[in-house]
C-alpha cells in the first residue's frame, strides 16, 4: 500500500475521484464522500480500515476479494460506484446539509440518466439528508428514481462500530439477492 503523509492527504481534498459507472448496471454503490485516501489514490473506499470490499465479496457480489485498484472491474459484475458528495474530506461530518441535498439532486440526474436496477446508498444519515428522509432506515426503500429501486446499507467505514463485517455482508447479501431477481 503506498503511504502518503498527511499534508499528501490534505492536498488531495481538492482531487475529484471518477466514478465506476456505465449505463445498466445491476447495483451502483453510493459512498457518502470520498475520504482523503481515495481522493489521493483515486480509488473509491481506499481507506485501510473501510470494510467495503471485504463485504462486497463476503455478500457474494464479487467472486473474490477486490483491491481498490482493481475498482474498474466491478462494471464486469454489473456494479458500479460513484458518491453523494463529489468533496473529498477526512470525516464525512465536515460536510454541510446543504452539500447532502445538493449531491441528492444530482445523485438523482445520474441514476436517471444511468438506469441502474438499485442504487444503493451506504449510509443512512447521508440518504436521510440527500433525500430528506428522516425516518430511512437500512433495506429497500419506496422511493424510486425513474425506474431505479433504491436500497440503503450500513456505512462500511472502520468508525461505524454498530455493524460488523459479518453483519454488513448479510445485509449486502440481501440486496444482491434482490438485484438479481
Amino acid at each position: 500500500m503506498t503511504r502518503f503523509t498527511q499534508a499528501e492527504l490534505e492536498a488531495a481534498r481538492d482531487r475529484l475521484v471518477p466514478d465506476v459507472v456505465a449505463g445498466g448496471l445491476r447495483v451502483l454503490f453510493c459512498g457518502i464522500n470520498p475520504g482523503l485516501m481515495t481522493a489521493a489514490t483515486g480509488h473509491h473506499f481506499a481507506r485501510p480500515g473501510n470494510r467495503f470490499w471485504p463485504v462486497l465479496h463476503l455478500s457474494g457480489f464479487t467472486p473474490r476479494l477486490l483491491k481498490p485498484a482493481e475498482q474498474g472491474e466491478l462494471l464486469s459484475y454489473g456494479l458500479g460506484i460513484t458518491n453523494v458528495v463529489a468533496r473529498a474530506s477526512a470525516r464525512a461530518d465536515e460536510l454541510t446539509a446543504e452539500e447532502y441535498r445538493e449531491g441528492g439532486r444530482l445523485l438523482r440526474e445520474k441514476v436517471v440518466r444511468l438506469a441502474p436496477r438499485w442504487l444503493a446508498v451506504v449510509g443512512v444519515t447521508a440518504y436521510r439528508v440527500a433525500f430528506d428522509d428522516r425516518t430511512a432506515r437500512v433495506g429497500p426503500q419506496e422511493r424510486v428514481i425513474g425506474g431505479t429501486r433504491v436500497w440503503v446499507l450500513p456505512n462500511p467505514s472502520g468508525l461505524n462500530a454498530h455493524w460488523t463485517a459479518a453483519t454488513m455482508a448479510e445485509e449486502f447479501a440481501r440486496l444482491r439477492v434482490a438485484a438479481e431477481g
